[in-house]
């Protein structure tokens, strides 16, 4: 049950990170992927500052999601 949220947190942090990252949208399993390593490092860059449960690790994810794209961003210029 642990892998399965991890992929649902994963995906709605990594869209909830694409809508906010316009033009960040990579697709149902690009946005699982990112959603993943943005929680990664939303919780290096933040630790627990914006809560617990599932909202904040939503929130966390996607503003590590964020993170995520914009380094993409950077490097592919614009092509994301």
């Amino acid at each position: 049950m642990g892998i399965l949220w991890t992929l649902i947190i994963g995906a709605i942090a990594g869209w909830l990170g694409s809508q906010i990252f316009k033009g960040g949208s990579l697709g149902l399993i690009g946005n699982i992927i990112v959603g993943i390593i943005g929680g990664f490092i939303g919780y290096w860059l933040l630790g627990g500052m914006l809560g617990t449960g599932v909202v904040g690790e939503i929130l966390t994810g996607a503003v590590g999601a964020i993170v995520l794209l914009a380094i993409i961003n950077l490097f592919t210029r614009g092509k994301v």
